[in-house]
């Protein structure tokens, strides 16, 4: 019997240890792990240097109050401001965390210079920011926000590539967009380079602020540290999380300097949020996965298992509809229901992940093998055979 409330549908697995790309039950039966945590584990299972970080920083200090200065805080804050558009961080524990304080940010910052009425937020519909009651109103998506009611106001949505009805849907009481550059739950749908310079423009036409929700695609997953950087867009908010930490729980708001004036003493906080031990971990990802070399890295990984996967489509076009993503944040979409191929990649001993749209999450450590991506193509080449026919399949 499980005490466990029953919000998740868990696969009847568990773990004993992971080490790299690998997950290992205590059976010792060893799965190729392309999921790691929904992009958390960026640097994969058990890194070294993750694991000195915590061992050094636990013998010394784990959590202070943030009514004190935290200097590991500091750091963290310089290296991300001085890698990125920002010019100041605001600490947060997870994703969803870090897009409510987003939309806080934006609020204040438009009731500081005198224009409360500007407090809604416009977002894609069907989009995801998490799973707090305000951050499933914000997604729009019905099947999360069932049995939620009543609904918390503020929020407008449009669809997906509408440009005419996001347009429409902008009026003056809108006081930002809120975006994923690549999104995740939603079917790893790429935002294009060019839309995310014409939303750049629409807001600055509109006088109304840009979110960035990078919590998935940020932090060296799409191969650049941010999403966005294609584009040569600077946002005013970007709310980031999972592969900030490595696998512990952090996460974060980053803005521009306007933005941030509006956030005074008092007006937000968080108990956990930036404490010593997070803050160490945090400092030992960026110190990694800010390097060029390792992003352009990333970039190498990602279009040598994106071309491969793409010729998969090819050699079984009646099973993938299309391949999709940047980076290691990759889609495959198949023509039918994807939870028995998920069920058969697992079968083969490789772990992935859905998402919508009959999409077939795939989610590798950025610091894979290339050894360990070949291992992926074949299984997923056996499990396309074993599914290539409507009959055997379904």
């Amino acid at each position: 019997m499980s005490y466990l409330t029953k919000n998740y549908n868990r696969k009847k697995i568990s773990f004993k240890k992971g080490k790299g790309s690998y997950l290992y039950t205590d059976k010792g039966i060893k799965y190729l792990d392309f999921v790691q945590g929904i992009a958390v584990n960026c640097l994969g299972h058990a890194n070294p240097k993750l694991i000195k970080t915590i061992k050094n920083q636990s013998k010394k200090l784990w959590h202070v109050s943030n009514a004190f200065e935290i200097p590991e805080g500091e750091k963290l804050a310089k290296k991300l401001c001085q890698k990125t558009f920002a010019d100041r961080v605001m600490f947060q524990n997870s994703g969803a965390e870090a897009t409510e304080a987003a939309i806080k940010v934006a609020r204040r910052y438009f009731y500081s210079i005198g224009k409360p009425n500007k407090n809604r937020i416009l977002c894609v519909k069907n989009s995801f920011h998490g799973r707090t009651i305000a951050s499933i109103f914000a997604s729009g998506s019905k099947k999360m926000t069932e049995g939620f009611g009543p609904k918390v106001p503020g929020f407008d949505h449009f669809e997906f590539g509408d440009h005419k009805s996001l347009k429409k849907k902008i009026n003056k009481n809108t006081a930002a967009i809120m975006v994923e550059n690549i999104m995740g739950e939603g079917g790893i749908k790429v935002i294009p380079d060019f839309c995310l310079r014409e939303l750049r423009k629409l807001c600055n036409q509109k006088k109304i602020l840009l979110i960035a929700d990078s919590v998935q695609d940020g932090v060296g997953r799409s191969g650049d540290f941010f999403a966005f950087e294609q584009s040569k867009i600077k946002p005013d908010i970007v709310p980031i999380a999972k592969g900030i930490g490595g696998g512990f729980p952090i996460g974060a708001v980053l803005m521009n300097k306007k933005v941030a004036a509006a956030m005074t003493p008092g007006t937000h906080g968080s108990t956990f949020g930036g404490n010593p031990l997070a803050m160490a971990v945090g400092n030992t990802v960026m110190d990694i996965v800010s390097s060029q070399k390792f992003l352009n890295n990333v970039k190498k990984l990602s279009s040598y298992f994106i071309s491969n996967l793409n010729l998969l489509k090819e050699k079984y076009p009646t099973v993938i509809r299309e391949i999709r993503g940047r980076g290691l944040l990759i889609g495959i979409q198949l023509y039918k229901d994807q939870s028995k191929f998920i069920n058969k990649l697992m079968d083969h001993k490789l772990l992935t992940i859905r998402a919508s749209e009959n999409v077939v999450r795939v989610l590798p450590p950025l610091n894979v093998k290339k050894n360990e991506l070949d291992k992926a193509l074949k299984i997923i080449d056996i499990v396309c055979n074993e599914f290539k026919s409507y009959e055997t399949l379904y």
